[in-house]
């Protein structure tokens, strides 16, 4: 299971950093408030990844 999980993972969070940016770029966020965003999304979607991950391996 992991070994189509970890890439994948790894792909929707380089797709959700690409968005990320967009929205930045769109929004006229500030440079300086911009690590904050970034890293805001990149902890959530991380533990979303991880609690997908669990469930479909206890499922």
């Amino acid at each position: 299971m992991a070994l189509y999980f970890i890439p994948l993972a790894t792909v929707v969070l380089f797709i959700i950093n690409q968005l990320t940016n967009a929205l930045c770029i769109q929004k006229e966020i500030p440079e300086e408030k911009q690590p904050k965003v970034f890293r805001t999304i990149n902890v959530l979607i991380t533990i979303l990844l991880i609690s997908s991950y669990i469930e479909v391996l206890f499922a």
